[in-house]
C-alpha cells in the first residue's frame, strides 16, 4: 500500500504562462528512504517550483483555472510507491540533481543499466531508441561524459547532434542566453545533455524545455549521472550500498561529483562518510548539514591512512585548478596533499576500492593502477551503462 501524505498550495496572481512555476507547500516529511521533499512556505526556487523535476508520483493532482494569468494550487496527494511496470512512464522528466531520486528509483535504474550491459555486449546492440536525436551542450572540456553520452545514444540506435565546446563556439560566443540556446536546440532534438561552468544552469534550462534536460555537470554544482554511476559502481564492487564507509578525497569545495554522491549516499542505512581534503578545498556545510538532517554519520579527518584503512571505498579526486581563479597560491597549497599510492593500498582492506570520477593528474600513482583495488577505469565504463538507461528511460519509459 502506498504511503501518501499532501501538499497545500496557494493561488497566485500575476502573468505566468505555466503551471509549473509557484508552488506552496505545507511540510511533507516521508520516510528517510522515500524522501523527496521538505518544505515549509511558499517555495519560489526554480528546482522546487518546477514539477518537472518532481517525480510524477508526487503530483497525482493538478487544477488550474482557465486564466494563465492566475493559478489556482489545491491539495495535492503524494504517493512514495512509484510504479516500474514496463511501459510506465519515468518518474522524472529531467535529470538535474542528486536530491531528485529515491532508493527505489536508484535500484530500479541500475536494474536497467543491468540490461544495457547486456545489449551492449550483444553487438550490434539495441535499436529502441531508432529516430530519437540527443544534443550534447557542452560548454566546459568532457571526454568521458561527453563520449559516454554518446556512445549510450548510438547504442540504442538513436543519432547525436554535439557542439564540444559550446562556450567558444556556438552562438553563447555571441552573447547569446541560455534560455535561447535550450529553445533553438530543443526543436533540432528530443533530449539535451548540457555541461556549463555555471552552477544552476541545468536548472535554468529545464525551466523553459519541452524536452528532457540531462545535467551533465554544472560548474562547482552537480554532476547527478556521475553520482549514479559511482553509486553503481560502489553496489558492483563491494557488493552492498547500506553500511558502507566511504572517504571522500581531494577537492571537495569544487568537485561536484561529490557533492552529488553524498546527496545519493544519504538514501542508504548505516553510511559512514569520511571527508579528507586540504583545508583550502574542504566540504561546504551545505552538505554536511544536509548529511546531518539525515542521520548520516561523517567526520572530517586530515590522517587519509588511518582512513583509508577503515574505509570500503576511497573516492579520490583531483585538485581543481580552473576554480582558484587568480589564486594559484591556493591551487599549489592544495595540490599534492593527499595521494593515493602503495602505501594507501598497503592499509586498505582486502575488498575495499580506489575510485576516481577522473581525469586524474597526480593525485593517484600510475602504480595503483595493476591492483585489482583500482576500479575507476570499470566505474567509467559503468557510466554507459548508465547513461544508456537514463536515455531510455527519459524518452521511453520503463
Amino acid at each position: 500500500m502506498a504511503i501518501s501524505s499532501s501538499f497545500f498550495a496557494c493561488s497566485l496572481q500575476g502573468s505566468m504562462a505555466a503551471p509549473k512555476t509557484l508552488n506552496c507547500y505545507k511540510e511533507l516529511l516521508c520516510n528517510r528512504s522515500n524522501l523527496f521533499f521538505k518544505q515549509s512556505g511558499c517555495i519560489e526556487s526554480m528546482y522546487q517550483s518546477h514539477s518537472r523535476l518532481l517525480p510524477h508520483s508526487v503530483l497525482s493532482k493538478w487544477e488550474q483555472t482557465d486564466q494563465f494569468d492566475r493559478i489556482q494550487c489545491h491539495s495535492l496527494e503524494v504517493e512514495t510507491a512509484p510504479s516500474f511496470s514496463i511501459g510506465k512512464k519515468f518518474q522524472l522528466d529531467d535529470v538535474i540533481e542528486a536530491q531528485q531520486f529515491n532508493r527505489d528509483i536508484l535500484g530500479a535504474i541500475f536494474e536497467v543499466a543491468n540490461d544495457m550491459e547486456k545489449i551492449e555486449n550483444n553487438y550490434p546492440g539495441s535499436q529502441i531508441l531508432k529516430g530519437y536525436l540527443m544534443a550534447t551542450l557542452f560548454y566546459e572540456p568532457s571526454t568521458r561524459t561527453r563520449l559516454s553520452f554518446e556512445s549510450a545514444m548510438k547504442r540504442l540506435g538513436g543519432e547525436v547532434l554535439t557542439t564540444e565546446n559550446a562556450r567558444e563556439f556556438s552562438s553563447a560566443a555571441k552573447g547569446e542566453t541560455l534560455e535561447d540556446t535550450i529553445r533553438t536546440v530543443e526543436g533540432y532534438s528530443d533530449i539535451i545533455v548540457m555541461r556549463h561552468f555555471e552552477s544552476g544552469a541545468a536548472r535554468r534550462a529545464a525551466a523553459i524545455a519541452g524536452i528532457p534536460i540531462i545535467n551533465a555537470g554544472d560548474g562547482p554544482g552537480q554532476h547527478p549521472t556521475q553520482a549514479l554511476l559511482d553509486v553503481y559502481t560502489i553496489e558492483r564492487e563491494v557488493g552492498k550500498l547500506d553500511g558502507i564507509k566511504v572517504a571522500l578525497v581531494g577537492d571537495l569545495a569544487n568537485g561536484r561529483t561529490v557533492r552529488s554522491l553524498a546527496y545519493l549516499l544519504a538514501k542508504y542505512q548505516d553510511v559512514r562518510i569520511y571527508f579528507v581534503a586540504p583545508d583550502v578545498v574542504k566540504m561546504k556545510d551545505d552538505i554536511k548539514n544536509y548529511l546531518t538532517s539525515q542521520g548520516v554519520e561523517w567526520e572530517e579527518s586530515s590522517d587519509l591512512m588511518e582512513v583509508a584503512s577503515e574505509c570500503d571505498v576511497v573516492y579520490q579526486t583531483r585538485i581543481q585548478k580552473e576554480r582558484f581563479g587568480e589564486r594559484l597560491d591556493l591551487y599549489e597549497e592544495a595540490r599534492g596533499k593527499y595521494i593515493v599510492d602503495q602505501a594507501v593500498l598497503d592499509v586498505m582492506q582486502k575488498h575495499a576500492v580506489v575510485m576516481h570520477p577522473l581525469p586524474r593528474l597526480d593525485e593517484i600513482t600510475v602504480e595503483v593502477d595493476r591492483d585489482p583495488r583500482a576500479a575507476y577505469f570499470r566505474q567509467a565504463k559503468n557510466g554507459l551503462y548508465i547513461r544508456m538507461a537514463l536515455l531510455k528511460l527519459l524518452l521511453l519509459g520503463w
